[in-house]
């Protein structure tokens, strides 16, 4: 079970994970980023300490202690090295954390090291930068303030009535060793294209970061501190991160903590608001460690605390449906289910919890369903509400992020159902609380043994490439006859931000990038994403990933540059309907192309190795996704259910809480219905795992997957296949990535598209599609690349893109705009009259007899806003 410390003074909030990972929130307002997952946890505030042999995160591999009120990590490295020790904590009386790191040089010789610090600014709530990351990143500026040696921060507003808070970071240096500071707040300087927080380039090496500040687009706060240690010396670095209402505030905060007394203070006190709260609400000392316990559970959606699967396969109705009881669904949500009419120890223990969570900045809804009574019989429900209204929750209950007792009389088994399928905590009045928590902690599922990282594979994932390809622009160009655009890269020459191909039918899609991230979905490409949408230029996640492996050493790569960067070139070509990726890998050719029926919601991903060896060659294919089945995958991931279909043998999953897309089942399959499965991150990444470098590839042997399937996982679809190669010989596996409507519509697309030549067909069926919609209209001019966009590329991106797909790498609408689209189709009056005719029907079917429209609509739900805007009413006219 994933661990969490909760650190407060009541309004500036940190949750510090077990890796050392920190995410701190002032108010309602999100500092720096941090995303919930249990299986990778990789993003939040970080430290790397780095010496010129290895690099190293303090806590990621050491031990911690979360038992009083700041979080502790140690870490020695084997042998004598170097060995540090973090502490954290949060100011008692300011908005202020601290993250003090102690390094001690344990060799017989001089070591020269490095530490360097890591947050991505948030400054908005939550919500508002997880809907649209990139968006929100435009507003954030920063400034280098050198009297301070800090970093500042600020949001620019974007309406008037908007707050415009402010962050400072600095660091302190303690002991006997000259220090060198140097700052970066730029994150594609930091990290570099194509990797993430944990592997950032600006760790390659210990030179000075770059000093960038401003309107830098993607804004984090990073300090580095260059040292040399003498043998058994020690250096203490003090890094603080702060926040204020104005720019004056803010400095006048950070020079207040900047110096050593205010650090002794902040760990001295660190404490005391626990303690407090402790104080104000009756706890003891066990209580408090067992509701920080239990807060890891209600942050993840852990399965240790939650319903039977069963009843979260079986439920059907979805968060609207929970409003009739006062509760909105947008937190975590603890169901205590209490029996009898007495109002129990566990009942008033349970309240003391939310009650904590609250005041450490986890907020979430207390269902307390009492049980439905006889006539006759004394009313639990009138009980417990009676109590709770007389109780320290009073002022809690039926507010927003409160309590709501409910009356099991008033309620039905599938509102039973629903209440149990989202919660994140399921108790009952029964036993003690601690006794439920250890209970059911003891059967949570064990996932596979985390293999060691064997010499081989270390060399693959952390090897640096060298040679760079040239293209006719340093990246790529169109190919002679337009048909194509070709870009060739390497791990150590990719392009300055994704260049992507949208891939698209009027109802189904994907979109792909030249490293070989996509993310694929159905009806809607907003609401109901197949595959997460990362909005991330500079990492460009592949979370729909396949990877390459030789069984007889276990060295795999990826047939894409992502995520498993290896050193040789990467080809993309990037065609109307379809992108190909190729590489060679160890005496292996590859060829991935993908494409998306014209008429049909599957993706097909066909990938074709050919031994180039002069020997044998065992092979494995193991293609991977995360599923979403929605908006976003943190909302939705408690709630996908995957199984392995008996008829078909191919991998289903599917979201009964999203009732907008009622029924749909999507689906992952290979060619070879024997294959190899795993439905959960979990099994799949292991405790340490990455994309990059999953568990499950590192494994020893032919390890096999771990075959779990159904509710309550980290939901996931993982397919794996065998293929032998004789020298010279060649094989094609074929993946294929689609919803259906309903369960048989699913199993029917699966039967129809896993024909022998299926793949095929599809794909002529695009290109026939595309070569008589492109070719309708041609122009010559004298400018050959005037030619090529106007004779196919613009218009294939407006319908792929702006009137199928309504999405792209920036911004993922699924809407249909009224001015937008009928903007758009105007330029397909010749080459696509249908299309034209098609959306006019659609846009005049918009309007409603009050004079107004709806300025921009989801489909298939119409969900939408209404407005008089001036232009939607006259481009109707107009294009018509």
């Amino acid at each position: 079970m994933s661990e969490l410390q909760l650190l407060s003074n009541g309004a500036y909030h940190l949750l510090v994970t077990a890796s050392g990972h920190a995410h701190s929130r002032w108010h309602d307002m999100a500092l720096t980023r941090w995303r919930a997952d249990a299986s990778l946890d990789d993003g939040g505030a970080r430290c790397n300490v780095r010496d010129p042999s290895k690099k190293l995160s303090p806590p990621a591999e050491g031990g911690h202690d979360f038992q009083q009120g700041r979080a502790t990590f140690q870490h020695r490295g084997r042998g004598r090295g170097i060995e540090t020790r973090t502490e954290i904590a949060v100011a008692r009386d300011d908005p202020v954390s601290l993250r003090r790191v102690v390094i001690t040089n344990l060799c017989d010789t001089p070591r020269a090291s490095s530490a360097t610090s890591y947050a991505e600014i948030v400054l908005s709530p939550p919500a508002t930068d997880s809907a649209h990351p990139a968006f929100s990143k435009l507003f954030v500026q920063t400034e280098i303030e050198p009297a301070l040696q800090a970093i500042l921060a600020s949001r620019r507003p974007s309406t008037p009535d908007d707050p415009t808070p402010w962050l400072f970071h600095f660091a302190l240096i303690g002991g006997s060793p000259a220090a060198v500071l140097s700052f970066e707040t730029d994150r594609m300087r930091f990290i570099g294209r194509g990797r993430g927080a944990g592997d950032p380039q600006a760790l390659d090496n210990d030179a000075a970061l770059s000093g960038t500040a401003g309107a830098v687009l993607d804004a984090v706060a990073a300090i580095r501190v260059a040292f040399v240690l003498e043998p058994g010396a020690s250096i203490t670095i003090d890094w603080l991160t702060g926040a204020a209402a104005s720019r004056e505030a803010c400095v006048a905060l950070a020079r207040k903590v900047r110096c050593d007394e205010a650090v002794r203070q902040i760990l001295a006190q660190a404490g005391t608001y626990r303690r407090t709260v402790m104080h104000t609400l009756g706890a003891a000392n066990a209580d408090a460690l067992l509701y920080q316990r239990m807060a890891a559970l209600l942050v993840y959606g852990s399965a240790a605390l939650r319903a039977e699967v069963g009843v979260i396969e079986q439920n059907r109705r979805g968060q609207s449906d929970l409003w009739r009881f006062g509760i909105s669904g947008d937190l975590p949500i603890v169901l205590l289910r209490v029996a009898g009419p007495e109002f129990s120890a566990v009942t008033r223990q349970v309240v003391q919890a939310q009650a904590w969570w609250n005041a450490f900045g986890v907020r979430s809804e207390l269902a307390v369903v009492c049980a439905r009574s006889s006539d006759g019989e004394p009313s639990c429900f009138d009980r417990v509400r009676r109590e709770i209204d007389a109780g320290p929750g009073a002022n809690r209950a039926g507010q927003p992020g409160g309590i709501f007792v409910l009356d099991g009389n008033a309620m039905d088994d599938a509102d039973g159902g629903l209440l149990a399928s989202v919660a994140s905590i399921v108790l009952s009045d029964g036993d003690t609380l601690a006794a439920q928590v250890a209970r059911r902690l003891v059967h949570v599922k064990a996932g596979p043994a985390d293999a060691p990282l064997t010499t081989r594979n270390a060399e693959l994932v952390n090897r640096v490439p060298s040679a760079t390809p040239v293209a006719a622009n340093g990246f790529g160009a169109f190919t002679p006859d337009g048909r194509e655009y070709v870009v060739t890269t390497s791990a150590a020459h990719m392009t300055p931000a994704p260049w992507v191909n949208v891939i698209a039918n009027p109802e189904f899609g994907t979109l792909v990038s030249e490293s070989g991230s996509a993310t694929t979905w159905s009806e809607n490409a907003q609401q109901f994403r197949l595959t997460p949408w990362s909005n991330d230029p500079v990492s460009d996640p592949n979370t729909e990933a396949f990877y390459i492996r030789d069984e007889a050493s276990g060295r795999f790569w990826s047939p894409t540059l992502l995520p498993t960067r290896t050193t040789g070139a990467y080809t993309t070509r990037h065609g109307f309907g379809y992108s190909v990726f190729e590489h060679t890998e160890d005496d292996i050719e590859s060829e991935l192309r993908m494409h998306v029926a014209i008429d049909s919601p599957v993706k097909f991903s066909v990938l074709t190795l050919r031994n180039r060896s002069d020997r044998p060659r065992r092979l494995s294919v193991t293609g991977y996704v995360d599923w979403v089945l929605g908006d976003e995958r943190t909302k939705t991931r408690m709630q996908v259910v995957t199984e392995r279909d008996p008829a078909t043998g191919t991998l289903f999953a599917r979201n009964g809480y999203n009732t907008d897309f009622a029924g749909r089942t999507a689906f992952f399959d290979a060619d070879d219905a024997d294959n190899d499965i795993c439905c959960d991150r979990a099994d799949f990444f292991g405790a340490t795992g990455t994309l990059a470098a999953p568990a499950a590839l590192l494994a020893p042997g032919s390890a096999p997957l771990s075959g779990r399937v159904g509710a309550a996982l980290d939901p996931c679809a993982v397919l794996r296949v065998g293929v032998d190669l004789a020298p010279g010989q060649s094989q094609v596996v074929v993946f294929r990535l689609g919803a259906g409507k309903t369960i048989g519509e699913a199993r029917d697309l699966v039967r129809r598209w896993r024909r022998p030549g299926a793949p095929g067909e599809a794909l002529e069926a695009v290109h026939a599609f595309w070569r008589d919609t492109l070719g309708a209209v041609q122009v010559h001019t004298p400018d050959p690349t005037l030619d090529v966009l106007a004779n196919g590329w613009l218009l294939y991106q407006l319908i792929a893109s702006r009137l199928w797909g309504r999405n792209a790498f920036y911004q993922s609408s699924g809407a249909f705009g009224f001015r937008d689209q009928l903007q758009d189709v105007m330029a397909l009056v010749h080459a696509a009259p249908a299309l034209v005719r098609e959306h006019l029907l659609r846009a005049a079917a918009r309007q409603f007899v009050e004079g107004d429209v709806q300025h921009w609509w989801h489909p298939p739900s119409g969900k939408g806003v209404r407005t008089r805007c001036a232009d939607d009413l006259l481009w109707l006219p107009l294009a018509t």
